[in-house]
């Protein structure tokens, strides 16, 4: 832990390796969905990675990982609770995970370029911003911190950047498409 706080690589893919396969377990457990759980799996080491300096201070690893997995699983129950559209996506993604096919994953695929199209539309500060949130996990206050900003400067400013994204999409992607997009958001 000590080398993957230096920012050692191969030490926090060591790390990565040892707890990946038990924390995606858990997820699936708790999400019941292959998609979401990865997609947690991945914010939780990004979190850990960007938050590395603190590695030698944890008493237990596992532990931690779990707490982090249980509360960013809960972030996007409650996120998507306040849709009443994307518990009803979320629950047909339920039901046809095992039936997905070929053209499902491009779809998947085609989505995240169009959503990467949008965030790089933004403005520089606004996107570094919206990045750091959505992308890395930082909280407002990380990011205000880091960045020498006011908390609710930073949350304007995600709040901002997602209706900007939300714009595009429904603007240059109608319909569905620009629904299905939208979920990656979460």
């Amino acid at each position: 832990m000590q080398q993957a706080a230096a920012g050692n690589q191969d030490a926090f893919a060591r790390i990565f390796e040892t707890y990946r396969q038990r924390l995606y377990t858990y997820l699936l457990g708790i999400t019941k969905a292959a998609e979401v759980a990865e997609d947690i799996l991945v914010d939780v080491f990004m979190k850990l990675w960007i938050g590395r300096e603190m590695l030698p201070r944890i008493e237990s690893l596992e532990g931690f990982l779990h707490k982090v997995a249980y509360n960013k699983a809960m972030d996007f129950f409650k996120t998507t609770a306040r849709h009443a559209r994307l518990q009803q996506v979320y629950a047909q993604r339920l039901s046809d995970q095992a039936e997905r096919s070929l053209e499902d994953w491009l779809i998947d695929e085609e989505c995240r370029r169009i959503l990467q199209n949008a965030i790089n539309q933004l403005p520089p500060q606004r996107k570094l911003i919206y990045t750091l949130s959505r992308e890395q996990g930082l909280t407002y206050e990380e990011i205000a911190q880091a960045l020498h900003l006011s908390r609710n400067t930073v949350k304007s400013t995600i709040m901002a950047a997602t209706r900007s994204i939300s714009e595009y999409l429904q603007k240059n992607y109608p319909g569905n498409a620009a629904l299905s997009c939208l979920l990656l958001l979460v």
